[in-house]
């Protein structure tokens, strides 16, 4: 896949901080919550159970403070945009570090991810590049990719264990609208527009761009169903059968785009 060319919108740093640490706190709680038993249960990850779900998630905040505490690399390598592209190729490593993590103490490793987090972020600049397996990325562009690692999770976390979990506004306003933008960067173009209210708004596949009036070509859902769809959780025939998806036009059909990351 080649690098996106896009350029990437902008985030509200002090908001996507605070997000992430929002987002944190709701699994926390959710997982806090669960009986014993039910962290032995399964997941759609794969062989991954609730525990090793939840360990996951701590490590995906751990990993700020962490790639704070170390060198900063000389440049930056890896576009925002271009980051959900490259997470599949770590998929082995990750799922191998995911099941040695420690969480026969969830409580304590939960507590002591969300004090590393606030101390490490409270004095880092939005501009500190960070040694990403992937490349060095700015701090701020990090923790977008933050919110979607959240995010998603926490809709896992929810479809194994059957708990209703908020969503942080701006965790998901953000994970939504990277994912969008990912999309118009990999498909670019103005022959289709791609709705998620109230979040994000983008046009993409080539073809003649539509200027006035109601687009010929219009992709319409809500927010988590266009992030399972993002991340292969979900299909496209069977949410646009369920009407979690209109999709109108000749144009707008999106399954061979989809997923954007997995």
């Amino acid at each position: 896949m080649p690098p996106a060319k896009k350029r990437a919108r902008s985030y509200d740093s002090a908001k996507t901080r605070a997000a992430v640490l929002a987002q944190f706190g709701h699994v926390r709680d959710a997982v806090l919550a669960l009986p014993p038993a039910a962290l032995d249960g399964p997941t759609r990850l794969g062989a991954w159970t609730v525990r090793e779900l939840a360990g996951h998630i701590a490590w995906m905040v751990d990993s700020v403070p962490a790639l704070l505490a170390a060198p900063e690399p000389a440049k930056q390598e890896l576009p925002l945009l271009d980051w959900p592209s490259v997470t599949a190729s770590a998929a082995e490593r990750i799922d191998e570090h995911s099941r040695g993590l420690g969480t026969a103490d969830l409580a304590g490793l939960y507590e002591r991810t969300r004090e590393a987090y606030e101390t490490a972020v409270a004095a880092a600049p939005d501009t500190r590049l960070l040694p990403v397996s992937f490349g060095a990325m700015t701090l701020a562009d990090f923790l977008v990719t933050r919110t979607v690692e959240l995010v998603v999770h926490t809709d896992d976390l929810s479809a194994a264990t059957g708990v209703s979990i908020p969503y942080d506004r701006q965790a998901l306003a953000a994970c939504t609208r990277l994912l969008a933008d990912t999309l118009a960067a990999r498909a670019p173009g103005g022959a289709v527009e791609v709705r998620v209210p109230p979040y994000a708004v983008v046009q993409c596949v080539e073809g003649p761009r539509h200027t006035r009036g109601t687009p010929p070509n219009v992709v319409e859902t809500d927010p988590l169903t266009w992030i399972r769809l993002a991340t292969g959780r979900a299909e496209w025939a069977v949410e646009l059968d369920a009407a979690r998806v209109s999709a109108s036009g000749e144009r707008a059909d999106l399954a061979g785009l989809l997923p954007l990351m997995g």
